[in-house]
Protein backbone atom coordinates (compact mmCIF):
# COMPACT_ATOMS: atom_id res chain seq x y z
CA UNK A 1 0.00 0.00 0.00
CA UNK A 2 3.10 2.53 0.59
CA UNK A 3 4.26 1.73 -2.58
CA UNK A 4 0.94 2.99 -4.00
CA UNK A 5 1.11 5.87 -1.92
CA UNK A 6 -0.95 5.49 0.53
CA UNK A 7 0.04 6.52 3.85
CA UNK A 8 -0.23 4.10 6.60
CA UNK A 9 0.80 3.46 10.12
CA UNK A 10 0.43 0.59 12.01
CA UNK A 11 -0.29 -0.67 15.82
CA UNK A 12 -0.85 -4.25 16.97
CA UNK A 13 -2.20 -4.98 20.52
CA UNK A 14 0.57 -7.89 20.71
CA UNK A 15 4.49 -7.97 19.85
CA UNK A 16 5.70 -10.52 17.57
CA UNK A 17 5.69 -13.79 18.29
CA UNK A 18 8.80 -14.64 17.97
CA UNK A 19 12.21 -12.86 18.53
CA UNK A 20 12.76 -10.05 16.33
CA UNK A 21 15.92 -12.10 15.18
CA UNK A 22 13.66 -14.66 13.58
CA UNK A 23 11.80 -12.50 11.81
CA UNK A 24 12.06 -12.69 8.06
CA UNK A 25 13.99 -9.09 7.10
CA UNK A 26 10.56 -7.42 5.91
CA UNK A 27 8.68 -8.79 9.39
CA UNK A 28 12.01 -7.17 11.21
CA UNK A 29 11.99 -3.63 9.83
CA UNK A 30 8.07 -3.50 9.76
CA UNK A 31 8.01 -4.85 13.55
CA UNK A 32 10.70 -1.60 14.50
CA UNK A 33 8.48 0.84 13.17
CA UNK A 34 4.58 -0.75 14.89
CA UNK A 35 3.18 1.19 17.80
CA UNK A 36 2.60 -2.04 20.02
CA UNK A 37 -0.07 -1.45 22.96
CA UNK A 38 1.28 -4.04 25.39
CA UNK A 39 5.04 -3.69 24.60
CA UNK A 40 4.89 -1.43 28.52
CA UNK A 41 4.75 -3.48 31.72
CA UNK A 42 1.73 -3.17 33.40
CA UNK A 43 2.44 -0.42 36.14
CA UNK A 44 3.96 1.78 32.85
CA UNK A 45 0.24 1.12 31.04
CA UNK A 46 -1.37 2.21 33.65
CA UNK A 47 0.26 5.14 34.33
CA UNK A 48 -0.46 6.32 30.81
CA UNK A 49 -3.46 5.53 31.05
CA UNK A 50 -4.30 7.89 33.79
CA UNK A 51 -2.32 10.54 31.98
CA UNK A 52 -4.56 10.22 29.01
CA UNK A 53 -7.41 9.86 31.29
CA UNK A 54 -6.62 13.18 32.87
CA UNK A 55 -6.07 14.94 29.80
CA UNK A 56 -9.22 13.32 27.36
CA UNK A 57 -11.88 13.64 30.42
CA UNK A 58 -14.42 13.93 27.38
CA UNK A 59 -12.83 10.74 25.19
CA UNK A 60 -12.52 9.04 28.39
CA UNK A 61 -16.17 9.95 29.09
CA UNK A 62 -17.38 8.78 25.65
CA UNK A 63 -15.72 5.72 25.66
CA UNK A 64 -17.17 4.28 29.58
CA UNK A 65 -20.40 4.61 27.81
CA UNK A 66 -19.69 2.90 24.96
CA UNK A 67 -18.00 -0.24 26.62
CA UNK A 68 -20.62 -0.43 29.71
CA UNK A 69 -23.26 -0.73 26.57
CA UNK A 70 -21.11 -3.84 25.47
CA UNK A 71 -21.89 -7.48 27.31
CA UNK A 72 -25.48 -6.71 28.47
CA UNK A 73 -25.92 -8.72 31.80
CA UNK A 74 -22.41 -10.74 31.32
CA UNK A 75 -20.04 -9.51 34.05
CA UNK A 76 -17.18 -11.30 32.27
CA UNK A 77 -17.90 -9.48 28.83
CA UNK A 78 -18.15 -6.70 30.54
CA UNK A 79 -14.95 -6.75 32.38
CA UNK A 80 -13.32 -7.14 28.89
CA UNK A 81 -15.03 -4.26 27.20
CA UNK A 82 -13.09 -2.52 29.98
CA UNK A 83 -10.32 -3.78 28.97
CA UNK A 84 -10.91 -3.20 25.24
CA UNK A 85 -11.58 0.43 25.97
CA UNK A 86 -8.31 0.89 27.91
CA UNK A 87 -6.25 -0.41 24.64
CA UNK A 88 -8.73 2.14 22.27
CA UNK A 89 -7.67 4.89 24.79
CA UNK A 90 -4.11 4.11 24.10
CA UNK A 91 -4.88 3.73 20.29
CA UNK A 92 -6.37 6.83 20.26
CA UNK A 93 -4.04 8.98 22.08
CA UNK A 94 -1.49 7.50 19.44
CA UNK A 95 -3.28 8.40 16.87
CA UNK A 96 -3.22 12.24 18.36
CA UNK A 97 0.38 12.15 18.59
CA UNK A 98 0.88 10.77 15.42
CA UNK A 99 -2.17 13.31 13.64
CA UNK A 100 -3.50 10.02 12.16
CA UNK A 101 -7.28 10.85 10.89
CA UNK A 102 -8.74 7.52 9.66
CA UNK A 103 -8.39 3.60 11.76
CA UNK A 104 -8.84 1.12 9.94
CA UNK A 105 -8.87 -2.96 11.32
CA UNK A 106 -8.09 -6.07 9.41
CA UNK A 107 -10.28 -8.17 11.53
CA UNK A 108 -13.88 -8.66 13.25
CA UNK A 109 -13.19 -9.85 16.39
CA UNK A 110 -11.80 -8.63 19.42
CA UNK A 111 -9.45 -6.39 17.94
CA UNK A 112 -12.29 -5.06 16.02
CA UNK A 113 -13.73 -4.42 19.25
CA UNK A 114 -10.78 -1.88 20.20
CA UNK A 115 -11.33 -0.44 16.59
CA UNK A 116 -15.13 0.51 17.73
CA UNK A 117 -14.60 1.73 20.86
CA UNK A 118 -11.59 4.01 19.47
CA UNK A 119 -13.96 5.74 17.22
CA UNK A 120 -16.65 6.00 20.06
CA UNK A 121 -13.86 7.53 22.81
CA UNK A 122 -11.72 9.52 20.11
CA UNK A 123 -14.46 10.02 17.33
CA UNK A 124 -12.46 9.29 14.67
CA UNK A 125 -13.69 7.58 11.68
CA UNK A 126 -12.67 4.21 11.12
CA UNK A 127 -13.40 0.75 8.59
CA UNK A 128 -12.45 -2.58 8.77
CA UNK A 129 -11.94 -5.51 6.86
CA UNK A 130 -13.67 -8.87 7.39
CA UNK A 131 -12.51 -12.60 6.49
CA UNK A 132 -14.82 -14.89 9.08
CA UNK A 133 -15.50 -17.34 9.92
CA UNK A 134 -15.01 -17.31 13.84
CA UNK A 135 -17.11 -13.64 14.08
CA UNK A 136 -20.09 -14.98 11.64
CA UNK A 137 -20.71 -17.66 14.24
CA UNK A 138 -20.80 -15.93 17.01
CA UNK A 139 -21.85 -12.23 16.10
CA UNK A 140 -23.45 -10.89 19.29
CA UNK A 141 -20.27 -12.19 21.09
CA UNK A 142 -18.28 -10.29 18.78
CA UNK A 143 -20.67 -7.56 18.66
CA UNK A 144 -20.56 -7.80 14.90
CA UNK A 145 -23.73 -5.94 14.10
CA UNK A 146 -22.41 -2.74 16.01
CA UNK A 147 -19.67 -2.57 14.00
CA UNK A 148 -20.65 -2.88 10.96
CA UNK A 149 -23.39 -0.35 11.21
CA UNK A 150 -20.71 1.75 13.06
CA UNK A 151 -17.91 1.54 10.32
CA UNK A 152 -17.67 4.07 7.48
CA UNK A 153 -17.16 0.54 4.76
CA UNK A 154 -16.27 -2.27 5.24
CA UNK A 155 -13.79 -4.30 2.85
CA UNK A 156 -15.10 -8.23 2.54
CA UNK A 157 -12.51 -10.81 1.85
CA UNK A 158 -14.99 -12.31 -0.63
CA UNK A 159 -18.63 -12.80 -2.03
CA UNK A 160 -19.55 -15.23 1.01
CA UNK A 161 -17.99 -13.14 3.46
CA UNK A 162 -20.27 -10.06 1.52
CA UNK A 163 -23.34 -12.09 2.51
CA UNK A 164 -22.86 -12.56 5.66
CA UNK A 165 -22.49 -8.78 6.41
CA UNK A 166 -25.69 -8.42 4.92
CA UNK A 167 -27.36 -10.94 6.88
CA UNK A 168 -25.77 -9.72 10.18
CA UNK A 169 -27.15 -6.32 8.86
CA UNK A 170 -29.69 -6.23 6.70
CA UNK A 171 -30.17 -2.32 6.75
CA UNK A 172 -26.72 -1.39 5.99
CA UNK A 173 -26.34 0.24 2.95
CA UNK A 174 -24.63 -1.43 0.31
CA UNK A 175 -22.69 1.33 -0.91
CA UNK A 176 -20.57 0.92 2.25
CA UNK A 177 -19.32 -2.65 1.05
CA UNK A 178 -17.15 -3.94 -1.07
CA UNK A 179 -15.31 -6.90 -2.21
CA UNK A 180 -11.63 -6.67 -2.24
CA UNK A 181 -10.04 -10.39 -2.62
CA UNK A 182 -6.64 -11.22 -0.76
CA UNK A 183 -3.71 -12.93 -2.73
CA UNK A 184 -0.27 -13.91 -3.05
CA UNK A 185 3.00 -12.69 -4.59
CA UNK A 186 2.55 -15.15 -7.94
CA UNK A 187 5.92 -13.80 -9.07
CA UNK A 188 7.61 -15.58 -5.91
CA UNK A 189 5.48 -18.11 -6.13
CA UNK A 190 6.30 -20.36 -9.32
CA UNK A 191 5.46 -23.99 -9.42
CA UNK A 192 9.10 -25.70 -9.29
CA UNK A 193 9.99 -28.16 -12.63
CA UNK A 194 8.92 -31.53 -10.50
CA UNK A 195 5.01 -30.03 -10.04
CA UNK A 196 4.63 -28.59 -13.73
CA UNK A 197 5.11 -32.00 -14.96
CA UNK A 198 3.91 -35.01 -12.14
CA UNK A 199 3.04 -37.68 -14.50
CA UNK A 200 5.43 -40.01 -12.90
CA UNK A 201 2.63 -43.13 -12.06
CA UNK A 202 2.28 -46.41 -13.49
CA UNK A 203 -1.53 -46.91 -13.06
CA UNK A 204 -2.84 -50.12 -11.95
CA UNK A 205 -6.88 -50.43 -11.39
CA UNK A 206 -8.99 -52.77 -9.37
CA UNK A 207 -12.21 -52.25 -8.02
CA UNK A 208 -10.45 -51.33 -4.92
CA UNK A 209 -7.97 -48.50 -6.01
CA UNK A 210 -4.98 -49.68 -6.34
CA UNK A 211 -1.77 -48.04 -7.47
CA UNK A 212 1.81 -48.50 -7.64
CA UNK A 213 3.98 -45.59 -7.92
CA UNK A 214 7.75 -45.03 -8.48
CA UNK A 215 7.39 -43.31 -5.48
CA UNK A 216 5.13 -42.54 -2.21
CA UNK A 217 2.40 -40.02 -3.23
CA UNK A 218 3.18 -37.26 -1.10
CA UNK A 219 0.32 -35.52 0.40
CA UNK A 220 0.97 -32.22 2.67
CA UNK A 221 -1.65 -30.56 4.77
CA UNK A 222 -0.82 -26.95 6.47
CA UNK A 223 -2.98 -25.08 8.96
CA UNK A 224 -2.68 -24.82 13.16
CA UNK A 225 -4.31 -28.24 14.51
CA UNK A 226 -7.75 -27.22 15.55
CA UNK A 227 -10.92 -29.06 15.46
CA UNK A 228 -12.09 -26.68 12.71
CA UNK A 229 -9.34 -27.77 9.62
CA UNK A 230 -10.13 -31.47 9.84
CA UNK A 231 -6.90 -33.17 10.24
CA UNK A 232 -8.50 -35.99 11.86
CA UNK A 233 -10.86 -37.28 8.72
CA UNK A 234 -7.29 -36.49 6.93
CA UNK A 235 -6.02 -39.16 8.93
CA UNK A 236 -9.15 -41.45 8.56
CA UNK A 237 -8.97 -40.93 4.52
CA UNK A 238 -4.75 -42.14 4.49
CA UNK A 239 -5.53 -45.12 6.68
CA UNK A 240 -8.13 -45.83 3.96
CA UNK A 241 -5.68 -45.43 1.59
CA UNK A 242 -2.77 -47.44 2.74
CA UNK A 243 -5.56 -49.83 3.44
CA UNK A 244 -6.44 -49.88 -0.45
CA UNK A 245 -2.65 -50.53 -1.35
CA UNK A 246 -1.31 -46.45 -2.10
CA UNK A 247 1.58 -45.80 0.37
CA UNK A 248 1.01 -42.40 1.15
CA UNK A 249 3.47 -39.60 3.24
CA UNK A 250 1.51 -37.27 4.91
CA UNK A 251 3.47 -34.30 5.75
CA UNK A 252 1.06 -31.90 8.34
CA UNK A 253 2.74 -28.67 8.77
CA UNK A 254 1.14 -26.30 12.01
CA UNK A 255 1.10 -26.57 15.83
CA UNK A 256 -2.41 -25.90 18.28
CA UNK A 257 -4.18 -27.71 21.03
CA UNK A 258 -5.12 -31.04 18.54
CA UNK A 259 -1.71 -32.03 17.86
CA UNK A 260 -1.61 -34.73 20.81
CA UNK A 261 -4.78 -36.01 20.08
CA UNK A 262 -3.92 -36.17 16.25
CA UNK A 263 -0.69 -38.20 17.10
CA UNK A 264 -2.46 -40.75 19.26
CA UNK A 265 -5.18 -40.71 16.54
CA UNK A 266 -2.23 -41.88 14.21
CA UNK A 267 -1.10 -44.69 16.53
CA UNK A 268 -4.78 -46.10 16.65
CA UNK A 269 -4.95 -45.70 13.06
CA UNK A 270 -1.61 -47.91 12.53
CA UNK A 271 -0.34 -45.26 10.02
CA UNK A 272 2.73 -43.15 12.35
CA UNK A 273 4.69 -44.46 9.73
CA UNK A 274 3.56 -42.54 7.31
CA UNK A 275 2.69 -39.20 8.81
CA UNK A 276 4.41 -36.24 9.96
CA UNK A 277 4.00 -33.53 11.84
CA UNK A 278 6.71 -30.91 11.24
CA UNK A 279 5.30 -27.94 13.82
CA UNK A 280 4.59 -24.55 13.02
CA UNK A 281 7.75 -23.81 10.08
CA UNK A 282 8.81 -20.18 9.55
CA UNK A 283 6.61 -19.50 5.81
CA UNK A 284 9.83 -19.86 3.26
CA UNK A 285 10.26 -23.53 5.16
CA UNK A 286 6.41 -24.19 4.81
CA UNK A 287 6.26 -22.90 0.95
CA UNK A 288 9.27 -25.47 0.32
CA UNK A 289 7.06 -28.25 1.91
CA UNK A 290 4.82 -27.34 -0.10
CA UNK A 291 6.13 -26.62 -3.57
CA UNK A 292 7.74 -30.85 -2.73
CA UNK A 293 3.66 -31.72 -2.76
CA UNK A 294 1.73 -34.27 -5.33
CA UNK A 295 -1.86 -33.19 -3.16
CA UNK A 296 -2.59 -30.54 -1.21
CA UNK A 297 -5.35 -31.42 1.21
CA UNK A 298 -7.37 -28.93 3.14
CA UNK A 299 -10.10 -30.59 4.77
CA UNK A 300 -11.47 -27.58 7.11
CA UNK A 301 -14.97 -27.07 8.21
CA UNK A 302 -14.69 -23.79 8.80
CA UNK A 303 -12.61 -21.02 6.86
CA UNK A 304 -12.96 -17.64 5.26
CA UNK A 305 -10.96 -18.17 2.42
CA UNK A 306 -7.60 -19.98 3.09
CA UNK A 307 -4.56 -18.05 2.00
CA UNK A 308 -2.49 -21.65 2.28
CA UNK A 309 -4.86 -22.69 -0.49
CA UNK A 310 -3.83 -19.88 -3.13
CA UNK A 311 -0.40 -20.16 -2.71
CA UNK A 312 -0.20 -24.09 -2.97
CA UNK A 313 -2.50 -22.96 -6.42
CA UNK A 314 0.43 -20.88 -7.30
CA UNK A 315 2.81 -23.43 -7.20
CA UNK A 316 0.65 -25.33 -9.84
CA UNK A 317 0.06 -28.11 -7.06
CA UNK A 318 -3.54 -30.08 -7.42
CA UNK A 319 -5.62 -29.14 -4.27
CA UNK A 320 -8.82 -30.93 -2.77
CA UNK A 321 -10.69 -29.07 -0.32
CA UNK A 322 -14.01 -28.84 1.22
CA UNK A 323 -17.16 -26.55 -0.63
CA UNK A 324 -17.66 -24.44 2.61
CA UNK A 325 -17.68 -20.33 2.91
CA UNK A 326 -15.33 -18.81 -0.03
CA UNK A 327 -13.39 -21.64 -0.78
CA UNK A 328 -15.93 -22.61 -3.97
CA UNK A 329 -14.87 -19.09 -5.24
CA UNK A 330 -11.63 -20.60 -5.37
CA UNK A 331 -11.60 -23.87 -6.29
CA UNK A 332 -13.96 -24.97 -9.07
CA UNK A 333 -14.69 -28.63 -8.65
CA UNK A 334 -12.69 -30.79 -11.01
CA UNK A 335 -11.71 -27.48 -13.52
CA UNK A 336 -9.04 -26.29 -10.80
CA UNK A 337 -8.98 -28.45 -8.22
CA UNK A 338 -11.53 -30.69 -6.08
CA UNK A 339 -14.11 -30.25 -3.34
CA UNK A 340 -15.41 -33.36 -1.17
CA UNK A 341 -18.05 -33.00 1.19
CA UNK A 342 -16.90 -31.69 5.03
CA UNK A 343 -16.29 -34.67 7.39
CA UNK A 344 -16.51 -37.41 4.94
CA UNK A 345 -13.53 -39.27 4.62
CA UNK A 346 -14.56 -41.79 2.35
CA UNK A 347 -15.09 -39.29 -0.32
CA UNK A 348 -11.69 -37.76 0.72
CA UNK A 349 -10.37 -40.83 0.28
CA UNK A 350 -11.66 -41.08 -2.95
CA UNK A 351 -10.57 -37.85 -4.07
CA UNK A 352 -7.15 -38.36 -3.33
CA UNK A 353 -7.36 -41.65 -5.06
CA UNK A 354 -8.64 -40.22 -7.90
CA UNK A 355 -5.74 -38.30 -8.33
CA UNK A 356 -3.57 -41.21 -7.55
CA UNK A 357 -4.63 -42.96 -10.20
CA UNK A 358 -5.10 -40.30 -12.83
CA UNK A 359 -1.18 -38.28 -13.12
CA UNK A 360 -2.86 -36.59 -15.95
CA UNK A 361 -5.90 -35.43 -14.29
CA UNK A 362 -3.60 -34.25 -11.75
CA UNK A 363 -0.95 -31.99 -13.72
CA UNK A 364 -3.83 -30.34 -15.41
CA UNK A 365 -5.31 -29.29 -12.19
CA UNK A 366 -2.06 -27.87 -11.30
CA UNK A 367 -1.62 -26.14 -14.35
CA UNK A 368 -5.47 -24.79 -14.12
CA UNK A 369 -5.26 -23.79 -10.17
CA UNK A 370 -1.69 -21.84 -11.13
CA UNK A 371 -4.00 -19.74 -13.90
CA UNK A 372 -6.91 -18.93 -11.41
CA UNK A 373 -4.61 -17.64 -8.92
CA UNK A 374 -2.78 -15.45 -11.63
CA UNK A 375 -6.42 -14.31 -12.84
CA UNK A 376 -8.47 -13.74 -9.85
CA UNK A 377 -5.73 -13.93 -6.67
CA UNK A 378 -2.73 -12.00 -8.00
CA UNK A 379 -1.46 -9.96 -5.07
CA UNK A 380 -0.01 -7.51 -7.25
CA UNK A 381 -3.64 -6.77 -9.02
CA UNK A 382 -5.21 -7.15 -5.83
CA UNK A 383 -3.64 -4.69 -4.45
CA UNK A 384 -4.16 -2.17 -7.04
CA UNK A 385 -7.58 -2.33 -6.42
CA UNK A 386 -7.06 -2.29 -2.75
CA UNK A 387 -5.67 1.19 -3.14
CA UNK A 388 -8.09 2.49 -5.76
CA UNK A 389 -10.90 1.78 -3.11
CA UNK A 390 -8.77 3.43 -0.69
CA UNK A 391 -8.36 6.42 -2.62
CA UNK A 392 -12.19 6.62 -3.68
CA UNK A 393 -13.45 6.24 0.37
CA UNK A 394 -10.58 8.64 1.38
CA UNK A 395 -9.43 11.15 -0.98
Amino acid sequence: MRERGVAIEVASINPPDRPREDLPAVEAAEAEATFYIKRSGKPMLAAKLIAITLLNPRAAWRGLRAAFGLGGWDLKARAFALFYLAEAMLVGNWMRRRKLTHLHVHFGGPVATVGMLTSQAWRVPWSLTLHGPDEFFDQNAFYLREKIELSSFVFCISDFCRSQVLRIAPSVDDSRLEVIRLGVDCALLQPSRRSASSVLAEVAFSAKPSVTLQSPIRIVCTGRMVAAKGHRILLEAVAQLIASGVEPTLTLIGDGPERPSLQAECQRLEIVENVRFLGALAHESTLAQVAQADIFVLASFAEGLPVALMEAMALGIPCISTPIAAIPELIHHRENGLLVPPANSEALFEAIARLVRDPEFRHRLGVDARLTVELEYNLATNLDLLAAAWERRLG
